[in-house]
């Protein structure tokens, strides 16, 4: 059950001067007019009627598309005014805000402290300096451990958004970001595959030949191993992958085969299809130094259960069914059933064999 939501208020590109090359922010926030602090308020007013009596624990109001600590200080507090407003009814939880690393300091701090706000994501992207410089980004890696330090050391909730597959991107540069996140410690990430939009720079560099973008299975196995170090060290990744919209779609406004609406699912599939073939082969190997039977015969083909608990049993079975493809594929003598486990906690999965 959904405990938790986001009124999300797109700022686009508003507050950041820097041109990333990956960076379309019209075609992110599919949004182009500038937005003010009464737009804000009729977007409160249009989302709290559908999230109230839900039961949810928590709802935040959430500044997203520009760097939001980049617009100019009266125009942030102004925006925030309008949501303590709703924070102080005790209408909404939280107020979230996303920002870049070198937006941070300490009079940007203390204002958002006086309007209570509780959560700044940074888009660090990559802890990689090279990966940085090559995706234009406009900061270094200074900045994004200063920020991380600083904003922590005020006491909001830190996040971290980090992107897979930049120019000069690599699985290990991939794997050393998320091994640095972990020792930042923030409170939740995102993990975004790198998605080629038009009217960016990167567009130019994939059209001329100059970048390369991931495939969809090499997306999702780089992230995979990104997740796993992140969800082992207890940080709560909220987001895997772009949310679907009307301009981010295939054959619309992106280019090669990254984006997929459901790569989460891919991810935690992927993750689950591991997790399930090494507990299944380390059985079969011991079956078959015990002289077990493993494939058809006069008892007929031995059989297995994958178990899950429900809310996982989608990634068990894989997104449009792949994982089950898979092991009927490669383990055509086995019998092979899916089953759910109310006493497993969710991203668990066991094999018994029957």
């Amino acid at each position: 059950m959904k405990t938790h939501a986001m009124i999300p208020v797109f700022i686009p590109h508003k507050g950041c001067p820097n041109d990333c090359v990956f960076c379309n922010q019209k075609a992110i926030t599919a949004r182009g007019a500038d937005i003010g602090p009464e737009d804000v308020k009729n977007l409160i007013e249009t989302y709290l009627p559908t999230l109230q009596g839900r039961g949810l624990e928590t709802i935040e109001v959430a500044f997203f598309g520009g760097s939001f600590t980049g617009i100019p200080m009266e125009e942030q507090s102004a925006f925030l005014k309008v949501a303590k407003e709703y924070k102080d009814m005790g209408l909404i939880d939280k107020i979230h805000m996303s920002t870049r690393p070198d937006y941070i300091d300490r009079d940007i701090l203390d204002n958002l402290k006086s309007f209570d706000a509780d959560t700044i994501e940074l888009g660090v992207q990559s802890f990689s300096p090279e990966v940085l410089a090559a995706s234009n980004r406009g900061h270094t890696t200074d900045d994004v451990y200063e920020a991380c330090r600083l904003i922590k050391d005020y006491g909001f909730e830190l996040g971290i958004q980090l992107m897979i597959g930049l120019p000069k991107d690599s699985l290990e540069r991939c794997i050393f970001s998320a091994e640095e996140t972990v020792k930042i410690s923030p409170s939740i990430a995102r993990l975004y595959p790198t998605i080629v939009l038009n009217d960016t720079e990167l567009y130019n560099m994939y059209m001329d030949g100059r970048y390369s973008p991931l495939s969809t299975e090499e997306a999702v196995d780089i992230t995979k191993e990104m997740y796993r170090i992140l969800d082992g060290a207890g940080i709560n990744i909220i987001r895997v992958g772009l949310k679907s919209t009307d301009l981010i779609t295939e054959g619309g406004e992106i280019r090669g085969s990254t984006y997929h609406p459901a790569f989460r699912q891919l991810v935690e599939g992927a993750i689950a299809r591991e997790d399930l073939e090494k507990q299944l082969i380390e059985m079969l190997d011991g079956s078959i130094s015990a002289g077990g039977n493993t494939s058809a015969g006069s008892s007929g083909p031995a059989t297995y259960e994958f178990r899950s608990s429900g809310r996982s049993f989608s990634n068990m079975v894989g997104n449009s069914k792949r994982n089950k493809r898979y092991f009927s594929e490669k383990y055509p003598d086995l019998r092979i059933r899916y089953k759910t486990d109310p006493a497993l906690a969710d991203g668990h999965y066991i094999v018994v064999k029957c």
